[in-house]
């Protein structure tokens, strides 16, 4: 193993690393850290995924040259990016934020507030403009999932998403938030989330996690899910329903009193007993009349560094 700095990748570990795995090196897996042989050697079973995941059927490290937007970017699995369909159209009759017809893209009403962590409390009327967008962003989402299947791409599933906004009012909201291209985000395998919806056609045994958010009457109502795609492989499988599993048991403990850091103890908890991680670089975040604002809820738990 040679020497490189990180965060220790078993599960509850987190401990500084300085041990990278030979295999990922070998194969051009960026990030694959352990604090000690015994960390490495414990985590072998779960951790050898990644490496079968970044080959091919045939054992070969998948290469591509067809289309490479980010010529330098290491790839840690076998997904590449496909060329991308033109930005779809929103009806002027259709009300919009502040954010979709700035030229980069920025959402001034988040700018304005940012930093300030004051949470903002929705009256009755509020709630029922958040309850009307969320109900409407399942509908919408419900769209995709008829669509997700072997052979389609995910930039049909966006185009599935796109129209059903439009049929029921509402502007997609990733569409020109910081310039973001689509109406929708699809996460396929191990992209982590925000994919970009692209030509590249979904496979038997992919999955593919569709993003939706729609802005309605001044109100985004944000949700997303993950979809199994033809026969996909027992341990990938289980991956997404322990997901669920968090997601179900942190919306169990959701009630006035709580502290936003126990969602992710229970996360986190649930996921490492299932011997999986989760990734820290993201977390969930307020949502209203602004598309992301305050708070921001981890979904691990909290560490102390003393």
């Amino acid at each position: 193993m040679s020497i490189a700095l990180g965060m220790c990748e078993t599960p509850g570990c987190n401990a500084v690393a300085s041990l990278q795995c030979p295999t990922c090196l070998k194969i051009g897996i960026q990030g694959s850290y352990f604090c000690s042989q015994n960390c490495f050697k414990g985590s072998w079973k779960t951790h050898k995924v990644i490496h079968r995941l970044a080959k091919g059927e045939n054992g070969n490290k998948v290469i591509t040259d067809a289309y490479n937007p980010w010529p330098t970017y290491n790839y840690t699995g076998k997904l590449r990016p496909y060329k991308r369909e033109q930005r779809r159209e929103v009806p002027e009759r259709i009300a919009r934020p502040d954010y979709a017809s700035h030229p980069a893209g920025i959402p001034l009403g988040e700018q304005a507030v940012k930093g300030s962590g004051q949470i903002k409390i929705l009256d009755d009327e509020e709630i029922e403009g958040m309850r009307v967008a969320c109900k409407l962003g399942r509908e919408v989402l419900d769209e995709a999932a008829k669509t997700c299947d072997r052979g389609v791409t995910t930039a049909e599933i966006d185009r599935a998403v796109h129209e059903a906004c439009i049929e029921r009012a509402c502007y997609p909201s990733p569409l020109n938030y910081y310039q973001f291209p689509a109406s929708c985000c699809t996460s396929v395998n191990e992209v982590i989330c925000h994919g970009i919806p692209d030509t590249r056609p979904l496979q038997d045994g992919d999955i593919c996690n569709v993003d939706v958010t729609v802005y309605h009457n001044g109100f985004h109502g944000d949700l997303n899910e993950t979809f199994l795609v033809g026969n996909v492989k027992p341990e990938v499988k289980k991956l997404v329903e322990v997901t669920y599993e968090c997601l179900s048991k942190a919306i169990d403990i959701v009630k006035p009193g709580e502290k936003y850091r126990e969602i992710g103890n229970v996360v986190q908890k649930h996921a490492q007993a299932h011997g999986l991680s989760v990734v820290r670089s993201y977390c969930g975040h307020g949502i209203h009349r602004l598309f992301h604002t305050a708070p921001n809820v981890p979904h691990y738990a909290k560490t102390f560094i003393v």
